[in-house]
């Protein structure tokens, strides 16, 4: 009977107040039809061939990338900037890619590994893992076993061991090498390649014809020798610190034999060397130089140059001018430059803003860790990124990042295997309460990528 009531009294209100809501019968249709209907939510992504980063935030599917395989499709440069404060994972990229791509036959990579601790880089555990003996520049090393990396090395064309002189020379100084000085330091190299014989021409050997220029060094426009001396002395000071200087211990010999070109991955430890100081620059300047005539070769292998605190290389007009040209000449033979700093305005406001502009403009594929709201704004108008990626890039926790790959801007978790966790994680200072809060913080995000 109540039932009855019931129906009664909704009808009578339906006639006097109207329905109070609409009754639908459900629909049954197809998945293909229900995607018309429900339009998807995430970008295209890039692919399902090369390295697999990590999972897309906002879809969940697997995240791809390889710079070879979108190179010249989507890609017009295979170079790569990484941008982010220190402890948000921008390390634990790097390594991980570095190890996955290792994994294809046809790979090889250079790293410049700019810090560590205990008297080791930070990749010295993958170093290991992998069989393989870190390139260690010390100057500070006095036992007989230091590395050298010899600027006049045979294997140098004679054009690039004079073009890397004057950049060494212009990065110590501060300042263009002045004509005068540019021709002494012409002439007293141009005197070495002529009379050395037997050996490897050497630094010290170029500091001698500068402080000493022969009579024919100076006939061609005919000059006074004392001339040419004085025009040599500031040049040959700056040489002196490479040779028997503060600087000693790294340039002032023939390269060390044994260092394998042919290895899948080749460290330079940097570790020993203050990042602050003028070694820094000058060092960048003769492993770059030293690589370009040693190590890229049109052998149809794809290479990887990645640079630590590679601010020290944007942030010299004459280093970035020569790294460069290496961009330019890598493309066309197969290599990948990645680029770590911490602020984007650590080189776009510093003395090489303009080389650093076009630096930036080759590295099509930008990875953006977290960064305080200003350093995001900043950063979001130097690359060109949409509003919605820079209002979210301070709220990103440590592993998650925005990627542009050319346009294509998404939100990408990293993830890490544990085969890999612990060559990945170097740092001694964390305790072990803070590694697994960090790993569950880690398993967390795996299971709940929008968290």
């Amino acid at each position: 009977m109540s039932g009855v009531m019931s129906a009664l009294t909704q009808g009578f209100s339906g006639i006097i107040f109207g329905r109070g809501e609409t009754q639908r019968l459900p629909v049954r249709t197809s998945t293909g039809q229900a995607q018309a209907v429900y339009l998807p939510t995430a970008a295209p992504g890039l692919g399902d061939s090369g390295v697999i980063i990590g999972r897309e935030v906002y879809s969940g599917k697997g995240y791809i990338y390889d710079p070879f395989q979108l190179y010249g499709q989507q890609l017009p440069a295979p170079h790569w900037l990484v941008l982010g404060e220190s402890g948000n994972g921008k390390s634990a990229l790097e390594k991980t890619y570095v190890l996955r791509q290792l994994r294809f036959r046809d790979r090889q990579v250079v790293v410049l590994d700019a810090q560590g601790e205990d008297g080791v880089g930070e990749w010295n555990l993958i170093a290991e893992a992998l069989g393989v003996k870190p390139v260690r520049l010390d100057p500070n090393d006095f036992s007989g076993e230091a590395v050298r990396l010899n600027p006049l090395d045979p294997a140098i064309a004679v054009t690039g061991q004079l073009a890397l002189l004057r950049t060494i020379i212009e990065v110590a100084m501060g300042h263009t090498l002045q004509e005068r000085a540019g021709y002494a330091l012409k002439a007293a190299h141009t005197h070495v390649m002529r009379t050395v014989h037997g050996r490897q021409p050497i630094l010290p050997d170029i500091v001698e014809a500068l402080r000493n220029p022969t009579p024919e060094s100076c006939e061609l426009l005919s000059l006074d020798v004392k001339d040419v001396r004085v025009w040599g002395l500031d040049v040959a000071l700056v040489l002196d610190r490479l040779t028997d200087g503060d600087l000693k211990g790294m340039f002032e010999g023939p390269t060390t034999d044994g260092i394998d070109l042919d290895s899948p991955l080749i460290i330079f430890d940097l570790s020993h060397i203050d990042r602050n100081s003028i070694a820094m620059p000058i060092l960048m300047a003769i492993v770059g130089v030293w690589l370009e005539h040693t190590w890229i070769r049109p052998d149809r292998v794809k290479r990887i140059f990645l640079v630590e605190e590679a601010w020290h290389i944007i942030n010299s007009p004459f280093v970035a001018q020569l790294f460069q040209r290496l961009l330019k000449f890598g493309r066309r033979l197969g290599l990948s430059f990645v680029a770590v700093v911490h602020h984007l305005s650590d080189v776009v406001d510093g003395a090489a803003a303009k080389e650093a502009s076009a630096i930036l403009k080759m590295a099509s594929t930008r990875t953006v860790y977290m960064q305080k709201a200003d350093e995001a704004r900043a950063t979001g108008k130097v690359l060109g990124l949409p509003r919605w990626a820079v209002e979210i890039i301070p709220t990103l926790t440590p592993g998650i990042a925005v990627w542009d790959v050319n346009g294509n801007v998404q939100v990408v978790k990293h993830l890490i295997t544990d085969t890999e966790r612990p060559m990945v994680y170097t740092d001694r200072a964390m305790t072990e309460d803070a590694v697994e809060e960090r790993v569950r913080a880690e398993a967390a995000l795996a299971d709940d990528p929008a968290a």
